[in-house]
């Protein structure tokens, strides 16, 4: 499987749709436009791909479930707008290239990182075009949820700098600030396209396990990679504190528990009606990534 090729080609029909979700440059507050269009420039697009595997996973094509795909990715360049804020994080790079309050300004960034939210929205709304109400409305509950236990996560993140490694608090972290997201990006993909039952529950699984693993290798990154290949400071969750894998059990842990995942994953894969193979590709995608 060429997975790099599936990731490009997802990354394009994406791009293309969000657009539409996006508000005009023009006028007095077009400024704020801009910055939400500057955070789009670039990104894997993972969470829509993610939405959209879901969904063939069980029978849909993918383009049948994109309004929603493009929810998943609006929110989370939103999350990393305000991620990178001085009051959170204070990032100077994101993806290789000034973050946004840096290139415009605080206010800016705050707005941007708002109005990507509402428009999050307005793109499940316009999941409706295509699918059931009751669905896209049982959608927007669940991604409501994921909303509000990423922002405990991220709250928990910034709580814990100041605290001594903490195993519970680590795991919450994790399940909150990351894991969430994909569980309801898989969840949504799974819904949308009438899964029901046991296949929910085990397309849930696998997405949980993929969400842990993408922060714990996220986290051993930040711990042996470099600026240049990571887009953003590297070593810069160790300088604040922050509650990392390596951080609370060590590298050697952290790597175990990564492939821990992998094999958990794999095993809800497996049992997966389609898509066997891309979901485990795409855990091969994380084990191995450089940025």
């Amino acid at each position: 499987m060429d997975l790099q090729a599936i990731l490009a080609k997802n990354a394009a029909v994406v791009d293309s749709a969000l657009q539409q979700y996006l508000p005009s440059p023009d006028g007095p507050g077009g400024h704020v436009a801009e910055a939400m269009r500057y955070m789009l420039r670039s990104g894997k697009r993972l969470r829509p791909l993610v939405v959209r595997h879901a969904a063939r996973t069980f029978g849909w094509e993918g383009e049948r479930v994109l309004p929603a795909a493009c929810a998943f990715e609006l929110l989370h360049s939103a999350t990393l707008i305000h991620d990178d804020l001085p009051c959170i994080d204070d990032s100077p790079l994101r993806r290789g290239q000034p973050s946004c309050h840096v290139r415009s300004d605080e206010a800016t960034a705050v707005l941007a990182g708002d109005a990507l939210i509402v428009a999050a929205y307005a793109a499940l709304a316009d999941q409706t075009r295509v699918s059931a109400a009751d669905r896209v409305v049982r959608v927007i509950a669940e991604f409501s949820q994921a909303v509000q236990e990423l922002i405990a996560g991220e709250a928990a993140d910034v709580h814990g700098e100041a605290l001594p490694p903490d195993a519970e608090l680590l795991e919450f972290i994790h399940l909150n600030k990351t894991a969430a997201l994909f569980v309801a990006a898989a969840r949504t993909g799974a819904i949308l396209a009438e899964a029901a039952g046991s296949q929910l529950e085990t397309i849930t699984a696998y997405a949980r396990s993929l969400g842990l693993l993408f922060q714990i290798t996220d986290d051993i990154l930040d711990a042996t990679g470099d600026e240049a290949s990571l887009g953003k400071p590297a070593g810069a969750d160790a300088a604040a504190g922050k509650q990392t894998y390596p951080g609370v059990y060590g590298l050697a842990e952290a790597q175990r528990r990564a492939d821990e995942l992998r094999a958990e994953a794999t095993r809800a894969a497996i049992d997966l009606p389609a898509e066997q193979e891309f979901w485990i590709a795409l855990l091969d995608l994380l084990i191995e990534r450089r940025t």
